[in-house]
C-alpha cells in the first residue's frame, strides 16, 4: 500500500499534471493529446492521472480554470494598486490577457484551445469573464464603460495578433477608455 500524500504534495502534483496537461493541449491540440501524453510529460503514471481527472475533457477544463482563474486575484491586487486609472487598468490587462498570450501566441494550437474550452464548458469561460468585468468595473466604478472596455478587449484577440501588436493594441485602447474628457 502505498503512503497517503500531504495536502502540499497533492497540490504541487495536480500542478504538474496541469501544467503538462496545458502544454499538451497548447502544442499538440485537443484532439491530439492524449492522455498518455499527459502522464508521460508529468512524470506520472496514466493510473495516478484517472484519479485525479475523470477524462481528457474534464483535465481540459480544469486546466483552463486553474491557468486563468489563478490570473484573476494578481488583476484585482493591480486594481488595488496605487497609480492612476491608466496604469491600474494596463496591469489588469496585462495580468488577465498579455501574459497568458505570451505563451499562448507561441503554440501552434493556441487559437484551437480557446476555441474547445467555450465549447467544452461555457460555465469557466463565463466566470473568468464575470470576474474580469468585476475587475474592470472596480478602475471604471461605472459598469457599462467597463462592459464596453472588456467587448473591446476581447475583440483585439479577433485576428490572433503577435505579442507585441496585441500590447500595442491594448495601450490604444486603455488610453482612449481613460483618456480625459472633453
Amino acid at each position: 500500500m502505498s503512503p497517503k500524500l500531504n495536502p502540499e504534495t497533492m497540490l504541487a502534483r495536480r500542478a504538474k499534471i496541469l501544467d503538462a496537461a496545458r502544454w499538451c493541449f497548447l502544442n499538440f491540440g485537443f484532439s491530439r493529446s492524449s492522455l498518455s501524453d499527459i502522464a508521460q510529460r508529468a512524470g506520472i503514471s496514466r493510473t495516478l492521472l484517472y484519479r485525479s481527472f475523470k477524462d481528457k475533457e474534464d483535465l481540459f477544463i480544469q486546466v483552463f480554470d486553474d491557468w486563468m482563474l489563478s490570473r484573476l486575484p494578481l488583476a484585482m491586487d493591480a486594481v488595488r494598486a496605487a497609480g492612476t486609472p491608466r496604469e491600474r487598468l494596463f496591469a489588469v490587462c496585462r495580468c488577465v490577457l498579455l501574459e497568458p498570450w505570451s505563451e499562448m501566441e507561441a503554440a501552434p494550437m493556441s487559437s484551437e484551445f480557446l476555441e474547445v474550452c467555450q465549447g467544452l464548458s461555457p460555465e469557466v469561460a463565463g466566470r473568468h469573464r464575470a470576474c474580469l468585468l468585476e475587475c474592470l468595473n472596480q478602475v471604471f466604478d461605472d459598469p457599462e464603460v467597463a462592459l464596453v472596455f472588456l467587448l473591446a478587449l476581447e475583440g483585439l484577440l479577433e485576428d490572433k495578433p503577435r505579442l507585441d501588436v496585441l500590447e500595442h493594441r491594448v495601450h490604444i485602447l486603455v488610453d482612449h477608455f481613460t483618456a480625459d474628457g472633453p
